[in-house]
């Protein structure tokens, strides 16, 4: 099977929404120079849509526009490692998830056990903040 094939395939099983990296695929080291350049393909063909450097998503067309993944899919790999917690989800994403606010915010605020770089993905400022997971 081409690998043009393997990765469309795998793509289209993916939910609207789902960021998902190089990681996903199970690909030959021969392979993955031919894979970046699939995954290049397809996000100029509009059918996936690129969020950060190696971080893709399905994305879905509404009348309104495209629909972005949730704040959760954003930084879903900056809170978990190898399925144990490192971080959590604080700030005013909570807040708006929760029905306490209506301001909807650019930055997502993360409480990890160490503090690091600010980070950009997409439109959102991702900031790491050191605090004690329990």
């Amino acid at each position: 099977m081409k690998v043009t094939d393997i990765v469309t395939n795998k793509i289209n099983r993916f939910k609207t929404g789902y960021v998902f990296t190089y990681d996903d695929f199970d690909l030959p080291v021969d392979r993955i120079q031919a894979f970046k350049k699939i995954l290049s393909r397809l996000v100029l063909a509009g059918k996936i849509t690129r969020l950060s450097k190696g971080q893709f998503y399905k994305s879905e067309n509404t009348e309104f526009g495209n629909l972005r993944p949730t704040e959760y899919q954003v930084v879903k790999d900056l809170l978990e490692e190898e399925n144990k917690i490192v971080g959590y989800l604080t700030g005013l994403s909570i807040y708006n998830r929760l029905g306490l606010t209506t301001q909807v915010s650019h930055t997502i605020q993360i409480g990890t056990n160490k503090e690091r770089k600010t980070k950009t993905r997409g439109k959102y400022r991702i900031v790491l903040y050191a605090r004690k997971i329990p």
